[in-house]
């Protein structure tokens, strides 16, 4: 692999655009989260595939796909970010965070349940926490079985972070979003209440919420424990695919509401643990936020109100 070009600001977020061979091109980044420091919690998120299949509507790292990673080529980027800071593979961070969520559906790679079933003996890091978040596609069970096996055997007791990405719990509006064919609420409840064990991390249900998009209590609860799942709702963070879409965020991305939003209350009310997740503002115009690819701004786009600001530096 070679770095061929970076963003970003070393005290916030950095991405790096990678070409693995033959042009095909892939993004890697590492994030703090100020003023916490990279001790204390350091964040790498890496591509599972070379663009993406499902072309969600929010999302500018879908389209040209071509193809799955090998393990290998993803823990190229692993190894990369992490010889940057501590090169003898020991890192320090009280919470160290490995994100499959830069470009590409990770259930669709077998080959993230072999980096998943490595991670521990190829790095010293005792906080380190793997991060897995998924659509649900429909016919991967395999995978989501193997993945509950290696779960059970190698992080427990709080070590892995799992999320399911649902964004509106309105069917109609949820295959709008997702265009793909993935498991119904009944059937991520069912897988929830296996992988979840005493002593784990409660799992997520992502909302990065829209303007206009139903997120309804009550469907929740016909499903998802309170005790087992929380709600977890972001901006929607601004990228191309969203404007030609025509959503807008729900959420200020300035945190200006607080965490005074009538959703929010509804929520709680209802029992569930509700985290507003809203994050350095600078990571959109670095363009390091879920949903963002630098590669797409490069494209011949004109630009983006609150995204895509920062100067791609070519290496």
């Amino acid at each position: 692999m070679k770095i061929i070009a970076s963003t970003g600001n070393e005290d916030i977020a950095m991405v790096y655009i990678v070409d693995l061979d033959d042009n095909r091109l892939v993004e890697c980044v590492e994030a703090v989260q100020p003023p916490i420091p990279r001790e204390e919690k350091w964040v790498l998120m890496v591509s599972t595939m070379c663009g993406c299949p499902v072309g969600c509507a929010m999302c500018d790292a879908g389209g040209l796909y071509r193809g799955k990673l090998s393990a290998d080529e993803v823990f190229s980027q692993i190894d990369f970010l992490v010889k940057q800071r501590y090169p003898d593979f020991s890192i320090p961070s009280k919470q160290f965070k490995i994100q499959f969520a830069r470009m590409g559906e990770p259930t669709l790679n077998p080959a993230v349940l072999d980096v998943l079933g490595q991670l521990q003996e190829r790095y010293n890091a005792p906080g380190m926490m793997p991060s897995f978040s998924t659509i649900a596609p429909a016919g991967r069970e395999e995978f989501f079985e193997r993945l509950l096996e290696i779960k059970q055997d190698r992080y427990r007791e709080g070590q892995f972070q799992f999320q399911f990405s649902v964004h509106t719990t309105d069917t109609k509006h949820r295959d709008e979003i997702i265009p793909v064919r993935k498991w119904g609420f009944d059937e991520m409840a069912a897988y929830g209440q296996r992988f979840y064990q005493p002593g784990d991390r409660k799992i997520t249900l992502n909302f990065a919420l829209a303007q206009d998009m139903p997120l309804d209590p009550e469907v929740l609860n016909n499903y998802f424990d309170p005790d087992l799942f929380l709600i977890k709702i972001t901006p929607l963070n601004p990228t191309y695919r969203a404007k030609d879409s025509g959503l807008s965020s729900y959420i200020d991305p300035l945190g200006a509401g607080g965490d005074d939003y009538p959703i929010v209350k509804a929520l709680r009310e209802t029992g569930y643990q509700v985290i507003l997740s809203i994050g350095e503002v600078e990571e959109n115009y670095i363009g390091s936020n879920c949903g963002q690819y630098v590669q797409q701004h490069l494209q011949g786009k004109l630009g983006l109100d609150g995204g895509y600001t920062y100067e791609v530096v070519n290496l």
